[in-house]
């Protein structure tokens, strides 16, 4: 069972930041693609930003251009910068990742974002 252990998740003003991370437990990291999925109270889950090791990435419209993310090959750990954070950003976020060839997909346990005044 693949274990991903988020961490960086607090209270922000708007226009602040917060760096999320993420350390997955797996054997070779390389053939996973990982990412942050959030999810707001009353809301569907949705795209935040995704990566492969090949360092393509795709970021879901509502973040583009605010967050960033990376990923560190030899901490199999991925990272999620978010900066100019605004109250709509408060959410769930949820570690993911997806054996490329497999199929399977993983999700952490999930770190709260609040941004707030």
């Amino acid at each position: 069972q693949v274990q991903l252990v988020e961490s960086g998740g607090g209270v922000v003003q708007p226009g602040g930041s917060l760096r999320l991370s993420c350390a997955a437990d797996v054997v070779i990291f390389s053939l996973y693609v990982v990412g942050w999925y959030r999810q707001a109270a009353g809301k569907e889950r949705e795209l935040v930003a995704t990566t492969t090791d090949g360092g393509g990435t795709n970021y879901g419209d509502s973040v583009k251009g605010r967050f960033t993310i990376s990923r560190d090959h030899q901490k199999k750990t991925v990272y999620l910068q978010m900066n100019s954070l605004n109250v709509e950003d408060t959410a769930v976020y949820y570690c993911y990742a997806m054996h490329i060839r497999a199929g399977e997909y993983h999700w952490g346990q999930g770190t709260q974002v609040t941004v707030s005044s």
